[in-house]
């Protein structure tokens, strides 16, 4: 797409907003797929590849995966063609237990540039547990007194399953005495009793026995089935009788050790012994009511003894017996239903992952550096988690997805300024008081060559004595790169240039590592006055940046020339010469007076007078006639 050039800034922004939002949807995508449990290996679950938009060539080149937070065997990919299958037995009852909603959460990650994705595979609830009921019988004891119509409860059976698989019927084999009273207190919760229809007589008839027959709601259907055996009393003839038959109490997840939970009221129309209650806990109590609670057997009190957390276990349903003292005893039973609620007692958790280390300094904006993901064990706003960043850094938390977070480069990063960031990400939860999380992070800066070696100086003066040795050290020059490693890796060497008819390099050198100048062969005042030329330094980046620096080198003279008479004078005409000339020390000049007119034998007074120069080494010559 091509925007006018008419706007500048506004259409390079729009074309920036443009390509940042379909980076965002390009790895902010969520897949939805259904497989039913206990689904044979290598079932089809999706095309999961085709589904994200990606080429099933690229999966391997960018090192696709899947990441679970649960059981990651479940569900595999197949590289080759894109197919999410199943890899191992899927059972929805010890994924999800009685939840409604049991889904399998995937992230699935690629690089070059990385993404991420989020999976959601629904698993179906089949009809694979059938009605189980407590024990394989149930003993009821009855006096043979009882009334016709009287009512005795027995316990009903539980289905792991859900929804219509976990609708139960029950059905009571074939009695002259008995018939099956069903009272269904909601749905799924249904209340049993076995309704007396003709009197009974301990001596025609001691015992009975019935066949009570589960069946749920599932296609095909599952049934179970329990024993009832009932022994007919010819004394105490009254059973206990619980005041409710559903006690519903509700807790707090923090409630302490000790804490009354409830006391339990019942009574018993019989005298004496068996009219005395003892309550206990029902047969085949689950190991975690055992840990977490206890029943005082006379006074039918309930109490807390161990720890409840609300995300290990949300409810308990508590089975309790009262059992009279008459010989034989006489039982009745009623159900305790403790809700557990939700306390702010977990911190959020925080996971940084897929880090891309270390960060080049002229990365682009808005390139994500990493994954940042968070939850919480606790439920409602006690579960809603926020997150946020340590301030005035270059980075930012960008929401991908519910509890997703990509941190993103914000602003532009400068090695030479800043090569390390330690950045702190707190996750903050909204219960009251909130509670929170932090992970550091740190983010190192890889530097690239965008500083060339500077010198001190533009430019260096040096003086040097004539008549120097060979290889003689006149001067080190040196240079700076801000750069780290190869970037400040300086090497130098010479401008070359031709001095006359000669190169440069057959004056001096600079070694490439030290800086180190040096002269190559003597120098000589005379000759050579001023030696100006410039030495480079370059770094070792890709590519290469250098600067230069100028050496002025002036060559001193010393006294290493005798004076010289000239043959002829001219007072009409003379000449003065200077020969050479140096800074530093104090100079050094020959004058010569040269005549024009030629001598003339004998009849000239010749004389060498030195002046009184104030400079050593000055001379002057004089020629009279």
């Amino acid at each position: 797409m091509l925007f006018p050039r008419q706007g500048g800034k506004g259409a390079q922004r729009l074309l920036l907003f443009v390509l940042l939002l379909a980076a965002w949807k390009a790895g902010s995508g969520q897949v939805h797929y259904s497989v039913p449990e206990e689904a044979k290996h290598g079932t089809f679950v999706g095309r999961i590849a085709q589904d994200l938009g990606l080429e099933l060539a690229q999966l391997v080149p960018r090192l696709f995966r899947v990441v679970s937070k649960g059981r990651g065997d479940l569900l595999e990919v197949n590289l080759q063609n894109g197919i999410l299958f199943v890899n191992s037995r899927i059972d929805r009852e010890e994924l999800c237990g009685l939840n409604l909603e049991c889904s399998i959460h995937l992230e699935v990650i690629v690089d070059r540039p990385l993404q991420v994705f989020h999976v959601e595979v629904e698993v179906k609830d089949i009809n694979d547990n059938p009605p189980v009921f407590r024990g394989r019988e149930q003993r009821l004891f009855i006096p043979e007194s009882r009334l016709v119509d009287s009512r005795f409860p027995i316990e009903g059976a539980a289905d792991a399953d859900i929804g219509t698989n976990a609708l139960i019927t029950y059905t009571l084999s074939p009695s002259d005495y008995f018939s099956l009273d069903v009272q269904a207190s909601d749905e799924l919760s249904k209340s049993l009793s076995l309704e007396l229809r003709k009197s009974l007589d301990r001596e025609e008839t001691p015992e009975l026995r019935l066949l009570l027959t589960a069946t749920d709601g599932g296609k095909p259907e599952l049934e179970g089935t329990v024993q009832l055996l009932i022994t007919v009393l010819d004394v105490n003839d009254n059973a206990p009788l619980f005041a409710q038959a559903v006690y519903r109490i509700h807790l707090l997840e923090t409630t302490a050790n000790g804490t009354l939970v409830t006391t339990l009221n019942a009574s018993d129309a019989d005298e004496g012994v068996n009219g005395e209650i003892v309550f206990s806990f029902g047969s085949d109590v689950p190991l975690n009511i055992q840990k977490n609670f206890k029943i005082d057997s006379s006074s039918g009190e309930i109490r807390l003894i161990g720890r409840l957390d609300y995300e290990e276990t949300k409810s308990y349903e508590i089975h309790v017996k009262a059992v009279d003292k008459g010989s034989p005893p006489m039982s009745n039973h009623c159900k305790v239903l403790v809700k557990v609620l939700d306390v702010n007692d977990n911190a959020p958790q925080l996971a940084v992952t897929s880090l891309s280390l270390p960060v080049r300094e002229d990365t682009p904006l808005s390139t994500v550096i990493a994954f940042v993901s968070v939850s919480d064990r606790d439920s409602g706003v006690n579960g809603q988690v926020t997150c946020s960043l340590t301030p005035h850094i270059p980075f930012k938390l960008v929401s991908t997805f519910k509890n997703y977070y990509s941190l993103v480069l914000d602003s532009a990063l400068d090695r030479e300024r800043v090569a390390n960031y330690e950045l702190l990400v707190t996750a903050r939860d909204g219960g009251s008081p909130s509670l929170s999380a932090t992970v550091s992070v740190s983010v190192e800066v890889a530097d690239v060559n965008d500083n060339a070696p500077t010198f001190a100086q533009a430019e260096y003066t040096v003086f040097v004595k004539e008549n120097n040795p060979p290889g003689c050290h006149i001067f080190t020059v040196s240079a700076r790169d801000a750069d780290a490693q190869e970037n400040a890796l300086v090497s130098y060497s010479l401008v070359e240039r031709r001095v006359g008819e000669r190169a440069l390099s057959s004056y001096v050198s600079v070694h490439a590592e030290s800086g180190k100048v040096y002269a190559l062969q003597p120098l000589d005042h005379e000759e050579l006055e001023l030696l100006q030329f410039q030495v480079s330094a370059r770094d070792a980046g890709v590519p290469p940046l250098g600067s230069n620096v100028t050496l002025q080198v002036f060559v001193l003279d010393e006294n290493d020339n005798a004076p010289a008479l000239l043959p002829l004078w001219s007072y009409s005409q003379q000449r003065r010469q200077r020969v050479c000339s140096g800074e530093g020390p104090p100079k050094t000049d020959l004058m010569a007076f040269s005549p024009s007119l030629p001598q003339v034998p004998g009849s000239a007074d010749e004389r060498q007078q030195p002046s009184e120069s104030e400079h050593l080494g000055k001379v002057s010559l004089f020629h009279r006639f």
